[in-house]
């Protein structure tokens, strides 16, 4: 759907199922379809469905939970209808300085490589939303991240498929536990587990799991205990889709219900009205109005770093 306004600008609305496709295969899409807009007779990269690249006898196991849901903790805000979306924006600065003060709390312990954003952002929100939550010390929190694949198979897919090649990261804590430890050790946490998940026997697992879930009608209840991550940033749905009206300038995801909104959580790229935001990171979530204000709190803290407060 697209929609013009009186100053010349417009915005594009595309709805996608996850069945036909993941965020790479949608980012296509755009490209594809930016390209054909801008008068090519066909696009550079032909699409390729090729479904059966990644096809898995699905599991006979019965399918465990990553968690006994019976053990996750509990929100008093949760179930409810009355739920607010809002982005919330972390600069370079901050980013840059909560990873040298994850670094610093590490001391002695070997860890080379460091760590990236998503490690660092995804921990700090993933104990944000505890707190903003209220979700009971004692019962267990599940923090799930959404990982590309592409580049792990071997042989490696084709050049233009379009459809999921994904596969997910889990680290299970108790909330008391996520709520009083270094985060430093958090970030460890999820760093060791996308290390896991890109194991080859580890990625053929999942796909097993996934086909068999492909055989069940389950119907997902957000609980506020589960954080389900996905990052947008890699897609290039900024950076390189061209209209003719120069680039794009914002992108919003409306998930639909997805994970019930509660516990999804999406990053994505600096919007490109305001350069002084380039390469900060947008963090896309959803929780019951009477808990926004104390996540907002937990992300102002992120700015005050410089000033001696607490991260």
């Amino acid at each position: 759907m697209v929609t013009k306004f009186s100053c010349g600008s417009f915005t594009i609305g595309m709805g996608l199922s996850h069945s036909v496709c993941d965020g790479f295969g949608a980012a296509q899409f755009f490209r594809t379809l930016a390209e054909l807009a801008s008068g090519k007779s066909e696009p550079s990269v032909k699409p390729v469905w090729e479904r059966e690249r990644l096809v898995a006898t699905p599991t006979e196991e019965p399918l465990q939970p990553p968690v006994d849901q019976s053990s996750l903790a509990t929100s008093p805000y949760m179930p409810t209808t009355d739920i607010l979306h809002e982005c919330f924006y972390v600069s370079t600065d901050s980013i840059k300085r909560l990873k040298l003060s994850l670094i610093e709390e590490c001391g002695s312990e070997n860890l080379n490589e460091g760590f990236t954003t998503i490690e660092v952002l995804g921990a700090y929100v993933w104990r944000s939303r505890f707190r903003a939550l209220k979700l009971n010390s004692d019962g267990k929190t599940l923090f799930s991240l959404t990982m590309g694949i592409r580049n792990l198979l071997n042989p490696p897919l084709p050049i233009g498929y379009y459809g999921n090649a994904i596969s997910s990261v889990y680290v299970a804590l108790m909330g008391g536990e996520l709520n009083q430890v270094p985060l430093s050790k958090v970030a460890k946490l999820i760093k060791d587990s996308k290390k896991v998940a890109s194991n080859p026997d580890y990625i053929l697992h999942s796909l097993r799991v996934w086909e068999r879930l492909g055989q069940q009608n389950i119907n997902y209840e957000a609980s506020g205990a589960s954080m389900v991550l996905t990052d947008w940033r890699q897609l290039g749905l900024l950076e390189e889709i061209d209209f003719g009206w120069k680039d794009p300038i914002n992108i919003i995801p409306l998930p639909m219900n997805m994970f019930g909104y509660v516990d999804i959580c999406l990053f994505l790229p600096s919007c490109n009205v305001d350069p002084s935001m380039k390469g900060g990171v947008r963090i896309f979530v959803s929780f019951p109005r009477a808990a926004m204000a104390k996540f907002r709190e937990e992300m102002d803290a992120l700015k005050l770093g410089d000033n001696g407060e607490r991260i």
